[in-house]
């Protein structure tokens, strides 16, 4: 049963020794370190420590902000943790405790917090497309070749011009002169 912190900054500017002696101070034996982002996905020591925690062990970090992106990402990592049998504490808020049971009713509130916020998210979304798409958007950039330049192209390209010639001419590069000529 060991006690593993996890310590983040988000710059090689930055330092963690703050982080590291509350960690001690709270018994960690093991400690897991990184500089990067917290929005940065390829978190390597995070992912080193939640391989290396087992059953009967807690991670501690010293604030929220530290371990997780959004409250779905901390549902997430938990639910991992819950499922190896790791408690889970954050020391500068106590009621981020799984290991107690006033702890496990926080998270299970963060949780349907979070499955909340992607419902929405996933709503606004749904609104958004559904919008776009009576306005007749279906998505990605405007075409810059409007019918009328294809027409030209087509029509400079059968008079002998060539594709550098053509290509000056109506503001495309070769390589867009080529594409609508091969179409």
């Amino acid at each position: 049963m060991a006690i593993v912190g996890y310590a983040r900054v988000s710059s090689a500017g930055q330092d963690h020794a703050t982080q590291i002696e509350k960690l001690k101070a709270a018994g960690a034996t093991k400690l897991f370190e990184e500089k990067r982002s917290g929005t940065d996905k390829a978190r390597p020591e995070l992912a080193k420590c939640l391989d290396y925690v087992r059953e009967g062990d807690t991670l501690i970090i010293t604030k929220l902000d530290r371990l997780a992106r959004s409250a779905a990402h901390l549902h997430e990592i938990v639910e991992g943790l819950n499922a190896k049998g790791v408690g889970f504490k954050v020391l500068d808020d106590p009621s981020l405790d799984t290991t107690t049971r006033t702890g496990r009713l926080v998270f299970g509130i963060l949780a349907s917090i979070a499955e909340f916020e992607t419902a929405l998210r996933r709503e606004r979304q749904m609104e958004g497309i559904a919008k776009a798409k009576a306005e007749g958007r279906t998505g990605g950039r405007p075409a810059t070749v409007t019918p009328e330049i294809r027409a030209e192209i087509a029509r400079r390209s059968g008079e002998g011009e060539s594709i550098r010639k053509i290509a000056a001419q109506v503001g495309f590069s070769k390589a867009t002169v080529q594409k609508v000529l091969a179409n």
